[in-house]
């Protein structure tokens, strides 16, 4: 149940979903009074999350910084987060997505030695076409990297984050691989994963991966310009700061 309500959750937290029922309200509703306030409601709506500038700086100050490892440094095992993998239900095949850097760290830190072993957890968080599963694309693709089998780990049934954790913690405990271990995943995603993880008893080190932004001066012109990734960047940063409370009132976290 907590995984359907956190997926319908996400709905109502998109900005973009929240300016199209404006629009439509703005066009059908017959109240002048009201159609007015919706009209103008929408429009500073829109301006305001497809601003890039504003959230450029809230994402800085959200996302875990990046880590530099230093020489010798090593763990036990990497755990690097699912989420990475498009699937194609025609073709019955995954490809990485946008997400896919935490895959690439994995596989660096593994081929310069500062951890032993790769644990991939993630099935599919879909509510349907769950027969694809993140981990087991990740498996053929540490194959193909060279990867050996004996140091690939892998979990293929968790649906979330909280899942991820909880699923990867018996793996490691029955498998005796002992932490501290490294935890990749997105810069944007590790807070609440990091605290997710810790309280389920699992010591983890942050090493952030794909970030949403980096600290650069934007330009004029993109500073003022209205974006719609803009409002996709609202709604992965909603998604997360909303999700750690969550986790946190459930006791998750």
């Amino acid at each position: 149940m907590f995984f359907i309500l956190s997926k319908l959750l996400t709905y109502f937290i998109a900005p973009f979903n929240w300016l199209l029922l404006f629009i439509i309200l703005a066009f059908f509703i017959k109240n002048e009074k009201w159609k007015k306030r919706f009209k103008w409601l929408a429009i500073g709506w829109f301006f305001f999350f497809s601003n890039p500038l504003l959230i450029h700086h809230l994402n800085l100050k959200w996302q875990v910084p990046a880590r530099t490892i230093a020489p010798g440094e090593q763990y036990e095992a990497g755990i690097v987060l699912g989420g990475f993998v498009q699937f194609d239900a025609k073709e019955k095949k995954g490809y990485f997505n946008s997400a896919s850097d935490r895959f690439l760290q994995a596989v660096r830190l593994y081929k310069m030695g500062h951890i032993k072993k790769i644990a991939i957890t993630g099935g599919s968080g879909k509510l349907f076409h769950t027969e694809y599963r993140d981990a087991d694309f990740a498996k053929d693709q540490l194959l193909e990297f060279g990867i050996p089998l004996t140091d690939i780990i892998l979990e293929n049934n968790s649906r979330n984050t909280y899942e991820n954790a909880v699923f990867t913690k018996t793996i490691l405990d029955s498998s005796g691989i002992k932490g501290p271990y490294l935890l990749i995943t997105s810069a944007m995603h590790m807070r609440r994963s990091e605290q997710v993880f810790k309280k389920v008893g699992l010591p983890v080190v942050a090493y952030p991966a794909n970030f949403a932004t980096m600290d650069f001066p934007l330009g004029f012109t993109d500073a003022i310009k209205p974006s719609i990734s803009a409002m996709n960047d609202w709604e992965s940063l909603l998604k997360e700061v909303i999700g750690l409370q969550v986790y946190k009132w459930t006791g998750k976290a």
